[in-house]
């Protein structure tokens, strides 16, 4: 699954992958102030739509505006797929994002989204610094 010694970063798949679990569980539960500290403060986030949004309060403004109610049908899963270390303390997070029903079931006719995540380790703590969600078009 990844192009890594997994022996050798185990542990930092690990808390990388408890990032992405607790913003499935921020966006599942329309927390937007738990979403947004997962961002550190001049992070980049480029919504699945195109939009660039550039620093953790503009994040925050956005989240705080969309996320309220997004919920109400349909919600999204989000499974580390491949993480490559660029440093020790910065690695690339590719995850695959699936739209599901409320009880999770998948949901025919949408198509999945393909995120990267670049994140950084920062005090001990792994946080999201430029983020790209992108939809995957089948051809």
């Amino acid at each position: 699954m990844y192009d890594i010694d997994t022996r050798a970063h185990h542990a930092e798949i690990e808390e990388i992958e408890q990032v992405v679990a607790a913003l499935e569980h921020a966006q599942q539960n329309e927390l937007p102030d738990d979403f947004v500290a997962l961002f550190r403060a001049e992070a980049i986030w480029t919504t699945g739509h195109g939009r660039r949004l550039t620093g953790r309060d503009e994040i925050s403004a956005f989240t705080h505006q969309v996320l309220p109610g997004a919920m109400r049908e349909s919600t999204a899963t989000y499974e580390v797929v491949h993480v490559l270390f660029i440093r020790p303390d910065v690695a690339a997070v590719k995850v695959r994002q699936r739209v599901v029903t409320l009880d999770r079931r998948p949901i025919e006719g949408l198509n999945e989204g393909s995120p990267l995540f670049v994140m950084a380790k920062e005090d001990g703590r792994w946080l999201l610094v430029a983020c790209q969600n992108t939809e995957v078009i089948d051809s």
